[in-house]
């Protein structure tokens, strides 16, 4: 029986991560056509092995505007179109408190949690508007983002950033027939997050495969009603 995305082309940001290969197993098994992206050419390979579904494979600097259109014109000369986008990449760096003002972590946060944000899922909706693609966007954002803490202010700024960038979207394609949502995991359990914290209970954490079940849901027709939302999964974390 075919999957729920069959005839579907998914393109995954960070696809070789920890949750980008979660998320590309998810789309794999539910039939979809794969666009996975990533620095790594060797990591992408050894994944759409692995996966043994058609996959295009692109390495790109998601922050670079010429990079993604490069990507976007790829995926359009191989399947045509691009269905649906899962943007994963991102990153976490502590910091000083904001009076010590360092503007060095302030801008690595903001070049890694915002700036791919804005490029990719801005130039992926412009295809899909040009192309009259009734598509589904789905940004990886984090809890972090809705409050700051202590030594925390570039990296919970810029994730608030991101899930403005996401909700601002949503309202401007929304009326152009496509869906852009997000989810907010709280910690993701990761060989890195345990080998950081290893006095954590790790069964509170919310795995991988809960949150590319939970993206694959906002990728659903089954989400067409939900436009600007950022879902909660937090597991008991």
């Amino acid at each position: 029986m075919a999957g729920e995305f069959a005839g579907k082309v998914a393109m995954i940001t960070g696809a070789a991560g920890n949750l980008g290969s979660a998320v590309s197993r998810r789309f794999a098994d539910g039939g979809a056509k794969l666009i996975l992206v990533e620095r790594s050419a060797d990591k992408l390979n050894a994944l759409a092995t692995q996966l043994g579904v058609e996959c295009l494979i692109q390495t790109a600097d998601l922050g670079d505007l010429a990079a993604v259109d490069a990507v976007v014109a790829a995926a359009e000369a191989h399947y045509g179109k691009i269905d649906i986008l899962v943007h994963t990449v991102g990153g976490y760096a502590s910091g000083q408190p904001v009076h010590a003002v360092d503007l060095q972590v302030l801008e690595h946060m903001f070049n890694l949690n915002v700036r791919p944000v804005y490029v990719t899922c801005g130039r992926v909706a412009r295809h899909m508007i040009e192309k009259n693609v009734a598509g589904k966007i789905v940004v990886v954002l984090a809890r972090s983002g809705l409050k700051g803490s202590t030594n925390h202010g570039a990296y919970t700024a810029s994730k608030a950033a991101a899930q403005r960038i996401m909700e601002s979207l949503s309202a401007e394609v929304r009326d152009k027939g496509i869906n852009v949502n997000g989810v907010l995991p709280s910690t993701i359990d990761t060989p890195p997050n345990r080998e950081a914290m290893p006095n954590a209970d790790f069964s509170k954490w919310v795995t991988p495969d809960d949150l590319a079940n939970s993206i694959a849901f906002l990728a659903s027709d089954a989400a067409k009603a939900l436009h600007g939302v950022s879902l909660e999964v937090y597991n008991r974390a």
